[in-house]
């Protein structure tokens, strides 16, 4: 299912994390791993946009981005060169880029080529916000139709998987995908329906388990009633699951605009990785 992964690296702390989840599945599914960075320039382009149009002119000289932008690429050869040492050792195939620009925008258009993109939760400026989601692999979960695994710093082995249910389309897909890394990884499965409806909730749960017979794995299904978002990220962390597999968006239809505010919520609060499935 996976035979191409891409992974996207700016040399932050999250970077061996990603390597790490990366070799392992490259290992299970006999895949190739993309290894991508970007030289990221948008600050030179936002200095040129004030100095022509606010109220102080601060437009960097030619010399100066020339020298900064040349230093960022050489950041970005030794983050590559990094990656391929971790990778040899992993003994598995890699393929090495990297490209001038936006980071999201370069992301999305080159997850083209992948059946999965694995991003760290934060970037290498998460010492200077204080938000729980770095901006870029936000909005590259908005905007990908790939399935995107996202890894927190510590690197941790499948082994319990809970995959959040509730019979819509994209949930439908992330069951799917569940279904195989549980196959793959050996790994325990649970699935858990969020809703005040009890009757609807089991009737989900035996929708997945039956999906799931054909598997033979230990399948687990659980019924809780409350706030979807909340209710996954406490059940994960209190149950010490190390994978959630969601779909991008729930029923809703206000969530088919942008990302569904129970997704962003896991991916935001989560203790363990998350796959996301569109």
């Amino acid at each position: 299912m996976f035979k191409n992964i891409m992974i996207a690296v700016d040399g932050s702390a999250y970077s061996e994390s990603v390597i790490s989840h990366a070799a392992v599945l490259a290992k299970l599914y006999h895949s190739r791993i993309f290894v991508f960075t970007v030289v990221d320039v948008r600050i030179f382009e936002w200095a040129s946009a004030v100095g022509a149009d606010g109220f102080v002119t601060i437009v960097p000289s030619g010399t100066f981005q020339e020298e900064s932008i040349k230093l960022l690429e050489e950041k970005a050869e030794k983050i590559l060169q990094k990656c391929s040492q971790l990778l040899e050792t992993e003994q598995v195939p890699f393929k090495l880029d990297k490209a001038v620009g936006s980071p999201a925008e370069l992301i999305l258009a080159k997850s083209q080529i992948a059946d999965l993109v694995i991003m760290g939760k934060r970037g290498e400026f998460e010492r200077w916000d204080n938000h729980d989601l770095g901006v870029t692999v936000q909005s590259v979960c908005r905007n990908i139709v790939k399935p995107l695994m996202v890894v927190k710093k510590e690197p941790r082995s499948i082994q319990r998987i809970l995959l959040g249910y509730d019979g819509s389309e994209h949930a439908n897909r992330a069951l799917q995908h569940a279904a195989h890394l549980a196959d793959r990884c050996q790994a325990a499965l649970t699935v858990v329906c969020v809703s005040d409806d009890r009757e609807a909730g089991t009737q989900y749960g035996e929708e997945a388990r039956e999906y799931l017979e054909s598997y033979g794995g230990q399948v687990h299904t659980e019924v809780i009633a409350g706030e979807p978002s909340k209710q996954l990220v406490a059940y994960a962390q209190s149950q010490n699951f190390d994978l959630i597999v969601i779909g991008a968006f729930g029923r809703s239809r206000i969530r088919q605009a942008i990302l569904g505010s129970t997704t962003e919520h896991i991916l935001r609060f989560s203790t363990c990785p998350v796959l996301l499935v569109k």
